[in-house]
């Protein structure tokens, strides 16, 4: 998939083992480094394992229309489609096999 990020700081980071360890610590960098390899080699959203270890889910209420995928409990890695207009299916619902492009948004602990 082909990924951006929300801001070039957090692309900075993202793109540097030490600014991760210094932002996110060892365990949740190891797992922000694992889970972005998962996501480069996918060649859409449908390919990202729905279950454990990344447990890709949809997010709702005020986060509706991100998504996330799972680090050291309890912070997840968000981001989302990064299409104008959204792949949509014919009822709706975001036809994850046309997502070929995300924007991570944040590392975050949103429960």
């Amino acid at each position: 998939m082909d990924i951006t990020f929300k801001t070039s700081k957090l692309k900075k980071i993202f793109n540097s083992e030490k600014e991760l360890l210094r932002h996110y610590g060892v365990d949740n960098s190891k797992r922000i480094m694992l889970r972005m390899q998962v996501l480069f080699a996918a060649p859409n959203l449908s390919e990202v394992p729905k279950e454990k270890p990344e447990r890709c889910h949809d997010l709702q209420g005020n986060k509706k229309g991100q998504i996330a995928v799972d680090l050291n409990h309890p912070f997840r890695l968000v981001f989302c489609p990064n299409h104008n207009p959204l792949p949509l299916t014919e009822e709706g619902n975001l036809d994850e096999t046309k997502v070929t492009c995300i924007k991570i948004l944040a590392v975050e602990d949103y429960h």
